[in-house]
């Protein structure tokens, strides 16, 4: 009784206004495969969440906790560049492990995330000593994963929005310790104006975008705003193409980057990175079809995409993403 209870509660807060919007939209884009992700997009109960373990915390009998309690490892061996310090438990049950608080001055064991948040990582393959820039940065999990990857020589950490930054220095301050703290920047800049600020800095760079977030925007209880948001959702493209300009700039020849949203939306994806490589001759697609290949059991991944992108549909099961990841190199 009481999960109907639950359900309903839950199924009450979807906005149909961005329903209708994305039952439009997404129905062309994604034809048939679109009612199945809908389905599960509708459905907080059957979402699923990693717990990805945090090494410089090393808590004891965690992974042991994990096990009993029907995890497995997210990602095994056969994954090319994983590195063996990157540790993630998924289970195939939806449900979410309990989450730490923040304590002053202790590092949280694991941090609650959905397991595709993790590819645009993995595909940047970062090695100990590069300079790195995660460009909007913010809550930390991805810079909080690149870390768990590797010992950047800088890592410079940016998010313009004022309260975003803040919980982004409370993330880092959770997870990572002291001395390496000393290797972070975090900074409050326009991610546009870095490029300039910053010409070829870096060695990789992640550029994981403000976007239509297609899972939050489903439960807007405010009408007005998901309006507005709606009707704002053509400029975002422009943004996004505006910050990859920037990154592309920032980056070192030779160096690599790593696109990713959280949004379905074709604008926001593949037309901007086709139009990054229509308008950038110093820029070349990487293929990471073979990463793709090696996760294909804990994903459902759009098929048709070019070889250096992918797209993480959330499938019964398998209800990781939307995550769009595309990988580019500079010349």
């Amino acid at each position: 009784m009481l999960e109907n209870k639950t359900k309903g509660k839950l199924q009450k807060q979807i906005c149909q206004v961005v329903l209708e919007h994305f039952e439009k939209q997404y129905s062309v884009e994604l034809g048939d495969t679109w009612t199945s992700v809908r389905d599960v997009l509708t459905s907080p109960l059957c979402w699923q969440y990693a717990v990805l373990l945090n090494k410089f915390s090393q808590p004891s009998g965690l992974e042991s906790t994990l096990l009993q309690r029907g995890y497995h490892p997210a990602f095994q061996g056969s994954v090319p560049c994983l590195p063996t310090s990157l540790k993630c438990y998924i289970r195939r049950t939806p449900g979410k492990f309990p989450a730490q608080k923040h304590q002053a001055g202790k590092l949280k064991d694991y941090y609650l995330l959905n397991a595709a948040s993790l590819l645009p990582v993995l595909a940047l393959e970062v090695k100990d000593g590069e300079d790195v820039l995660d460009l909007c940065a913010a809550p930390g999990g991805k810079s909080v994963a690149i870390l768990q990857c590797a010992y950047p020589g800088q890592f410079h950490c940016n998010e313009y929005d004022e309260l975003r930054s803040r919980w982004l220095k409370k993330t880092i301050e959770s997870f990572i310790p002291d001395p390496l703290i000393n290797l972070i920047t975090v900074s409050k800049l326009d991610g546009r104006q870095i490029g300039d600020l910053k010409p070829e800095f870096y060695d990789k760079v992640l550029v994981d975008a403000p976007c239509s977030n297609d899972r939050s925007w489903l439960f807007s209880s405010d009408i007005q705003q998901a309006t507005l948001r709606l009707t704002q959702r053509k400029e975002l493209s422009s943004l996004q193409f505006q910050l990859l300009r920037s990154a592309i700039k920032a980056l070192r020849p030779g160096g690599s980057l790593v696109y990713s949203t959280c949004t379905l939306s074709k604008a926001e994806n593949s037309d901007v990175i086709n139009l990054i490589l229509n308008s950038c001759s110093n820029i070349v697609p990487v293929d990471i079809s073979e990463m793709a290949k090696a996760v294909s059991q804990e994903f459902t991944f759009l098929s048709g995409t070019q070889q250096h992108e992918l797209l993480v549909l959330p499938e019964k099961g398998t209800a990781w993403g939307p995550m769009y990841l595309a990988k580019l190199k500079k010349m």
